[in-house]
Formats: C-alpha cells, sequence, structure tokens
C-alpha cells in the first residue's frame, strides 16, 4: 500500500517505517544572529518606543554617535544629535508610527558627542516594529556616516560652479572675491587672497628674502562682516620672510600646519596683532596656496579653519584646483588691467588736455572711455584754430579697442592737425586722410589688407565767423546736429562719405549759414548706442537732449551725457559742443584793390588808418610792410578781384586774396639779388603766416600778437 494511503493503526513493516517528530527550536541560531546584529554588523541601527525613546542601539550605532546605550537611555534623537535635521527627521519617524508605512532614505547633518566640532552626514531610514497582531510597537532606524562621500559630492559640485562662476569679468578685485565665496565654508572657515603689490603695479615680482608686501584683493568668512580681517581689502599686508606665507610663496608649494606647529608659532611670535586674531578666533589649522599662472607668481591664497579636523588631502586637492582655476582667471584680469591702463594713458597723451581759448567758438567736451571687457577705444575730438579766425571742430573713431585702436587714433589726430594747418578745404581734408588710412591699413597688415578692419569714421567741420558759415563733411560718422539761438536742434543734412580708407566715394562737403550764438554739436556713435538702441530712435533723443535750455555749455554737456546714458556705456564717447561767437563789423574791415602797382600806397595808408582806429599804432610799420609785399605779390603774380582784409581778434591778422590758385614761396636771396626778401621779412617779423586755397583763388595771411593783447 503506497505510504500516502497509510491510516492510524496499520501495521508498517519495519524497513518501512519512518521516524517523524515536530520541528525543534535552534536557540543557538538566534543567539548568533543578535550577537552578529548587535556587535558585529557594520550597520548602525537603533530602537525607540512610541514615544520615541531610546530603547536599544547596536555597537555600529555607539561608535556612529560616540555614546554608549548607558548614555542614552530614555534620549531622543534631538538628545544626542546637534542641529535642526534632527527635530526634521524625528517628524519623519512619527509618520512611521502612525502609518507603518517605512521612511526612506534621507540625509541629515548634525553634531555628535563621537565629533563634536564638525558637521557629519548620516544617511537614515526607518520602519515600524509591529508586534503579532501588527500593532506598531515602536521604530527602528538604520544611519551610516556618509560625510566622506557628501563632501566628495560637495567638492565636485564646487568646481562645476567654480567654472562658470570664477572668472566672470575681467576685474582682478571681483574675481579674487568669486575664488574666496566659493572656497567658504566648504575649505575654510575664513579665506584670504592676497596679491603681490609689485605685479599689481605693473613690476616683476622680486627675491622673497627680504620679506614681501601683499595686497588684500578679496577675503570672506563663515561670520557675517569678516571680524577676522586684520586687513581690509585694499590695504597692504607685509609678510616676514620666515613667515608660512612667504614660504609657500617662495617654494612655489602648497604649505599645511596646525596652528601649532613650531613655523606657525614662530611667525605669530613676532607678529603680535595677527596672534591675538588667531587666538580670538580659534584658529586650528593653516593652508597656503600660490597663486600662480603661466609661469608667473601672483600671490597667495590663505585658508584657516577653526575645526580641529585638519585639513585633508581631498581639500587640499580642491582648494588647489579652485586657486589654479581663479589662478588663470586673475591672470587674465591683470594682463587686461594692465594693458587697459596703458592704452588709457596712451589714450589721454594724444588727446587734447583742454579746448583752446577762441574768438570765434565758445566750446565744452565730454569724453567718456569705455569699461567692462572692451577696454579702451580708439575715440578722439579736437578744436584747431585756423587761419583767417576760423575754426575747426573734429570728431573721430577707430574701430576696436586696445593699445592698438589708441595708438591709430593718435596717428589719425595728428594727421587732421596737420592737414587743417594747411588750411585743406574740408571734402579735400577727408580726401587726404582717407588715403593716409589706407596706408595705415596696407603697412600694418600688408598688401591686400582690408581696410575695413581699421574701420575709421571722422566727422570734420570748419566755422568761420565772418561769413557766419560753418562748413560740415563727413566720412561714414554720425551725422552733426545744429541747434539755433531760439532753442530747436536740427540735424544737419550732410551728405554721408564712406568710412575712412575704402578710397572709393568721393566727400561731399555741406555750408550751413548759423545764427549768433548758434551750437553746433559732433558726437561719436557710442552715445547712440549705449542700449542698442535703434537709430532713429537715439538721434531724437539726442535732439531733444540738446534742445534742453542749460546755464552753460558744461551744463548742456552733462545733461546730454545723462540723458543719453543712464545706465553706463560700454563705448568710448566723444562729445564737442561749440556755441559760435561771430565777428562784428567793428573787427573787421576789408578793402578792394585795384591791380594797379600804383594801389600800393593806398593800401598802407588805409592799413595804418585802420590800426589807428582800433588802436593799434603800435603794429603800423610791421602791418604796413606785410601789407605792402602781399598786395604787390598778388598785383604782380596774381589775377583780380585783389582783396586786403584786416581782423582783430585778439591777434592782428593781415590777409590778401586774389583769384590766382599759384602761391608764392619764401625763398633766401642771395646778396646779389634785387628782391626775394619780402616773405621772409613777413615771416620774420609777424608770429606766422601761410596760404589757404578756395574755389576762387587764394588767400595770403599773416598774424602777430597784439601787444598787451
Amino acid at each position: 500500500m503506497p505510504a500516502d494511503h497509510v491510516v492510524p493503526g496499520d501495521r508498517i513493516p519495519p524497513d518501512r517505517q519512518v521516524a517523524a517528530a515536530p520541528p525543534q527550536h535552534d536557540p543557538t541560531s538566534e543567539s548568533m544572529l543578535t550577537e552578529w546584529l548587535l556587535n558585529i554588523s557594520p550597520v548602525a541601527v537603533t530602537v525607540y518606543d512610541r514615544q520615541l525613546r531610546f530603547i536599544r542601539q547596536n555597537a555600529a550605532m555607539a561608535r556612529l554617535l560616540g555614546l554608549s546605550e548607558h548614555d542614552r537611555q530614555g534620549k531622543r534623537l534631538v538628545d544626542v544629535l546637534d542641529g535642526p535635521d534632527a527635530t526634521a527627521w524625528e517628524q519623519q519617524m512619527r509618520q512611521v508610527l502612525l502609518t507603518g508605512e517605512p521612511a526612506l532614505s534621507a540625509e541629515i547633518h548634525g553634531r555628535t558627542a563621537a565629533h563634536p566640532e564638525q558637521d557629519r552626514v548620516f544617511a537614515v531610514s526607518a520602519s515600524a516594529l509591529k508586534d503579532h497582531d501588527g500593532q506598531v510597537r515602536g521604530v527602528c532606524t538604520v544611519a551610516a556616516d556618509i560625510t566622506e562621500e557628501y563632501e566628495a559630492r560637495q567638492r565636485l559640485a564646487l568646481l562645476n560652479e567654480a567654472s562658470t562662476q570664477i572668472g566672470s569679468t575681467l576685474d582682478v578685485i571681483r574675481t579674487a572675491q568669486e575664488l574666496a565665496d566659493l572656497a567658504v565654508p566648504l575649505i575654510g572657515d575664513w579665506v584670504n587672497i592676497d596679491l603681490l603689490d609689485t605685479l599689481l603695479k605693473g613690476e616683476e615680482p622680486g627675491p622673497f628674502a627680504e620679506g614681501v608686501a601683499l595686497r588684500r584683493v578679496a577675503n570672506q568668512s563663515v561670520v557675517p562682516g569678516a571680524p577676522e580681517a586684520l586687513r581690509q581689502v585694499g590695504e597692504v599686508d607685509f609678510y616676514p620672510a620666515h613667515s608660512p606665507p612667504v614660504r609657500c610663496m617662495a617654494t612655489s608649494r602648497t604649505i599645511l600646519h596646525r596652528v601649532t606647529d613650531p613655523a606657525v608659532q614662530d611667525w605669530l611670535a613676532k607678529d603680535p596683532l595677527r596672534a591675538d586674531s588667531f587666538r580670538e578666533n580659534g584658529f586650528k589649522s593653516i593652508m597656503g596656496i600660490p597663486v600662480c599662472a603661466r609661469g608667473t607668481l601672483l600671490g597667495v591664497a590663505i585658508f584657516l579653519r577653526r575645526s580641529a579636523r585638519l585639513i585633508t588631502d581631498g581639500d587640499r586637492l580642491l582648494a588647489e584646483d579652485l586657486v589654479a582655476r581663479a589662478a588663470v582667471c586673475l591672470d587674465n584680469a591683470r594682463r587686461f588691467s594692465r594693458e587697459r591702463t596703458a592704452a588709457l594713458g596712451l589714450q589721454q597723451s594724444l588727446l587734447p588736455r583742454g579746448i583752446p581759448q577762441h574768438p570765434a567758438v565758445e566750446a565744452a567736451y565730454r569724453y567718456l572711455p569705455a569699461g567692462g571687457r572692451s577696454g579702451v577705444g580708439g575715440d578722439w575730438f579736437d578744436v584747431i584754430p585756423l587761419s583767417g579766425a576760423r575754426v575747426a571742430l573734429v570728431v573721430g573713431d577707430v574701430v576696436g579697442h586696445g593699445l592698438e585702436a589708441a595708438a591709430t587714433m593718435g596717428r589719425l589726430r595728428t594727421a587732421v592737425r596737420t592737414l587743417a594747418d594747411i588750411d585743406l578745404p574740408p571734402d579735400e581734408l577727408l580726401t587726404h586722410l582717407d588715403d593716409l588710412v589706407f596706408r595705415i591699413a596696407d603697412e600694418d597688415g600688408g598688401p591686400g589688407t582690408d581696410t575695413a578692419d581699421l574701420g575709421a569714421t571722422c566727422a570734420y567741420a570748419v566755422y568761420d565767423p565772418v561769413s557766419r558759415t560753418c562748413t560740415f563733411v563727413r566720412a561714414g560718422h554720425t551725422p552733426p546736429f545744429v541747434v539755433d539761438a531760439g532753442g530747436t536742434a536740427k540735424q544737419v543734412n550732410v551728405p554721408v562719405g564712406p568710412p575712412l580708407g575704402l578710397g572709393s566715394l568721393p566727400f561731399e562737403s555741406a555750408e550751413v549759414p548759423l545764427d549768433d550764438g548758434s551750437l553746433i554739436a559732433l558726437y561719436t556713435d557710442g552715445l547712440l548706442d549705449a542700449h542698442k538702441r535703434d537709430l532713429d530712435e537715439g538721434l531724437a533723443r539726442l535732439r531733444t537732449a540738446l534742445a534742453r535750455p542749460c546755464p552753460s555749455l558744461e551744463d548742456l554737456c552733462d545733461t546730454v551725457i545723462d540723458d543719453m546714458l543712464p545706465a553706463g556705456h560700454s563705448d568710448d564717447i566723444a562729445l564737442v559742443i561749440a556755441r559760435t561767437r561771430p565777428l562784428d563789423t567793428e573787427h573787421v574791415a576789408a578793402m578792394e584793390v585795384p591791380a594797379d602797382p600804383a594801389a600800393v600806397a593806398d593800401t598802407r595808408s588805409w592799413a595804418a588808418d585802420q590800426l589807428a582806429a582800433w588802436g593799434l599804432d603800435d603794429h603800423s610799420f610791421v602791418t604796413e610792410l606785410a601789407v605792402s609785399e602781399l598786395v604787390t605779390n598778388a598785383i604782380r603774380y596774381g589775377q583780380p578781384p585783389i582783396q586786403l582784409r584786416l581782423l582783430n581778434v585778439g591777434s592782428l591778422i593781415c590777409e590778401v586774396s586774389d583769384a590766382s590758385s599759384t602761391a608764392p614761396h619764401m625763398r633766401r636771396a642771395r646778396l646779389s639779388d634785387e628782391g626775394g626778401r619780402g616773405l621772409l621779412l613777413v615771416a620774420q617779423l609777424t608770429h606766422r603766416w601761410g596760404t589757404r586755397h578756395s574755389r576762387q583763388g587764394k588767400t595770403i595771411w599773416c598774424e602777430q600778437p597784439i601787444l598787451g593783447g
């Protein structure tokens, strides 16, 4: 009979009988599991009752917290873990008691008896303890110290952040502060960034045998207000040769010390103020990292900690990486600052130191160098006295920034003054300047260089106070404005020529009659492009600003700048505003001269009478001699009509005009020559003389200062 059909009482052969017994309880297995859980398991476990009071913990938890079971009896988590996270975790444990559902892993921060001076990070989870009836009787928590893993994640995150946060600008101070802000509190409780003072001044770092002066460029602290600071940002701190920071720089290697180390104690013993600061703030360790970039030592970064835990190798490697990244940014910022300073110095040396007083105009100007990453640009301006009491106003712009743009600007400004000095008409002047820019581009870049890379523009205006007209011409530049005596601002309709250097199209001028006291405004495009506004919008806004009534030209310049640049600017800006001052008939005298040598005597008499009327009899001898020579030359070599004109404008100007384009040349006569000395005498007896051409002919002029004027 099969065994599964055996019923009680049936006889079973002895060879088919099986002894069966109920399962037996093995106390040895349970005790081994308990022993392993309480004393051997690396997993830290704690059991709490329904009031979240401590009941039991294993050895791993005791090591984790630094407290025995006896020390924890009847206590809650908040009694053994300092920090706000303990309270938040207890709230989750209460939810476990209420719902019976486990609380998955979470991270909590706090300080324990095992590490009373350092925050630790724990990964924790909790589950309900239930009886046979399913009733929740307590909570079991499991914890693991993940501080090292957490700090590793923080370091990685900090490095990622550093790639975007450090070096956001080309400013040395801000770049250093970005480094200090990132390093606190993960690496240090207090951070100094000190750079070599000599290097910031443009000098190379020298030997450190006598110590070194470092300028504090940034600091940061875990305590608001940085109370640890012995030196404020911008102040110089002197470090002796034996100090750890100097040894760090001298060896270009990181130094790590406890404050109790002999090297630090020897330093502090000779610096009582620093020793008091270390003592008051409880600093226990110091790390110095040299700030080096491209083989150049820039300074040192000092990290201080209050914690008794020494700065680890992980901290050191992280700090070295941060400092290395920041060093490159600092060096870039330093180089940019040095180049900007040099370019600004060159630019300022090439620009006018001020506007000279001139009888034809009263002028004011504003020049604002570019800021930010763009650096100094190539804008320039000038007010140039011309013959015949005329005056030239000019503004120009060289595209680009830095030393090259500033140098090119200087070359163009010098060229404009030279061309203006030979009295070229405005359109011819720009034609010559256009050719010069083409040659500059060819010289700097070689044949075939694209002159558009130079990108120079210019606006030029000549005001004649006698005719009361102003002649404008521009090469790819923004249009000038004129404000009439009634306060109405108008854009001058000047044909726009091509930018300088293209040489493809001629320049056309526009002559505009001006009322007494009119304003002429020339400017560069930085005034319009401050906010990348539409050109028409910018011109309309400038028109409104120029029309504002102001007590003086200086106030008007300020008003225009404030209206056009409410939030700063990123490009160079040049602005020149001139108020016209026409000459009245009392200061101008003219006569038509017949083409007859006999008329020379009449011109001398007329000139003497005019000087007497002006009270300038002392200048009669030189003036009569100049009039005689210039009129004689015009009659002999020129063509009618001939005109003699005298101007009394703070200096005495004598002009003789005729319809011929042939100009006389001064030469040195030989002893046997009977003539050829006239112009030489004029040049010797007057302050200056020259020739200017016009479409109607030429004018020979000479000028002499008025004695006592």
